[in-house]
This record gives C-alpha cells, structure tokens and sequence, in this order.
C-alpha cells in the first residue's frame, strides 16, 4: 500500500507543476460555462417550464460539471501508459515489484486530483460572484455538501475504474483511439455532460439509471444542489460502491487476461 500512496504523491506532485495549462483550462472552463449557461437561460426564458429542475439547479449543475471536469471526464488521458503498451516498454512495468492494475489506478488518480485542484478554486471564487442568473448557488446545508464532497470523491475513484478499461482495451487493439472515443462519448452522454440527465426523456433516464455513468457526474452535483435528498444520497453512494466493485474486478481479470497474453519484443 506504501507503494501506491508514494506513487500517488509523486503523480500529484508533478501535475501540480503544470500551472500555466491550469490557467488556460480555468479560462476556457469559465468561456464554456458561461456559454452554456447563457443558452439555458434563453431556453427557459422562452416560457419553457422545468419544475423538477429550476434554473438556479442548472445553473450550479453546469458551474460543477467545469469546476470538477478533470474528475469526471472519460477522454482525460494518460499518453505515457499508452506508449507502454503499444511501444513495448510495458516490459519495464512488469519488472516493479507490485501490481499494474492498482499502481496504474494511483497514477490516474493522482494525475486527476492535481489537475481540479489547480482549477476548482480559482473558478470557485469567480463564479460565487457571478450576478444572478450566472453565479453558483451554495448548497442548501452543510449535510447536503458533506455528502456532495464524499459522493464526488467516489465517482472519481469509479471514473478513473471505468477509464481503466480503456487502457486495458489497448492490449488488444494496440491503439487508444477506436476505445477512447465510444466510452468518452457514450459515458459523458450518459453522465448528462451533453444534455443533464433530468432534461432527458424519461426513458432515456432510465437508460442512464441502469448505466454506472450517470454515478460519477449526474448524481453527486445533483445532490449538491439538495434535488436527491440525503436518504436517497446514501443508497446513490451504495450504488457507487457496487458499481466500482463491478468494474474494478472487470478490470482486474481482463488485466491478468491480457498479462497472460501479452508478448513483448526485442533484446
């Protein structure tokens, strides 16, 4: 476990490096954030009547989905691990005396954690001054935030679980691009990233129901605004839980599978 947390450290550590890319994504976030928000706003103000989701909702549901976007996007990747695969250096990963799965898993999300802490903040501080229709509503109580923080957390453990998948896919296809694309765009359609989940049809909702997509952005930004009570927010993190469950033990036994497999070589 050492291992892994000093991996962790090490991969947190040098994202945090990267200030100047921060400053660019905190612009471009606030850019298409607005931008969204702005076309929201025309939409409802065009007569169109959404009781189950009122525009302060929505307005904080796309200021979080920028704020966090390095936690719940599925096309955030790491080049480097794919270059291992499709390279041959996959060799050098195999010589550490531990396991690939969970040491890739600590590498992603530290990489993830760095780059949302380098951006959240700042954002945060921007859009609470916002003028109304624009600025983030604070959520209704501070029980309401704790378990926004908690589910947020776990979502990004079953995202980065999902985005392992991909990684794993490349043994076998030995290029990233057929695979990141259809779980990127599949998994944010279905997180609500395109269009949020309670402006879909019904029985597309049940559709993303039935998906762990939704579990990961959907839900803990919706609990953050206090639309999923709090005793309905503690069986949507036992649902994150299962869902991690599910897809970390896939992901283990394709990474043993594709190990069995693997053939590196050279001299």
């Amino acid at each position: 476990m050492r291992a892994y947390l000093s991996v962790w450290k090490l991969r947190f550590i040098n994202g945090m490096q990267y200030r100047t890319a921060a400053v660019a994504g905190i612009a471009t976030q606030l850019f298409f954030g607005l931008i969204f928000i702005m076309v929201y706003v025309a939409f409802y103000g065009q007569g169109s009547s959404h009781t189950n989701f009122p525009l302060p909702d929505l307005v904080s549901y796309v200021w979080l989905q920028q704020i966090f976007l390095s936690f719940i996007m599925l096309w955030f990747r790491d080049n480097e691990i794919f270059a291992l695969i499709t390279g041959g250096n996959i060799a050098y990963e195999l010589c550490r005396p531990c396991g690939l799965y969970p040491f890739w898993f600590a590498k992603l999300v530290g990489q993830r954690l760095s780059s949302a802490v380098l951006r959240c903040f700042p954002i945060l501080i921007i859009v609470f001054f916002l003028p109304q229709p624009y600025r983030l509503s604070p959520p209704p109580s501070p029980a309401a935030f704790a378990l926004f923080v908690l589910a947020l957390l776990i979502g990004l453990v079953l995202v980065v679980s999902v985005s392992m998948l991909i990684y794993i896919s490349v043994f076998w296809t030995l290029s990233p691009t057929g695979s990141t694309l259809m779980i990127s765009v599949a998994g944010e359609f279905f997180a609500g990233m395109v269009i949020p989940v309670p402006l879909m049809p019904v029985w597309l909702q049940r559709v993303s129901d039935f998906l762990p997509f939704r579990w990961s952005a959907d839900f803990p930004f919706r609990v953050y605004s206090g639309q999923i009570p709090a005793s309905d927010a503690l069986w949507g993190i036992a649902a994150q839980l299962a869902w991690i469950a599910v897809v970390v033990g896939f992901g283990q036994w394709s990474m043993r599978r594709a190990l069995r497999q693997v053939v590196v070589q050279g001299g």
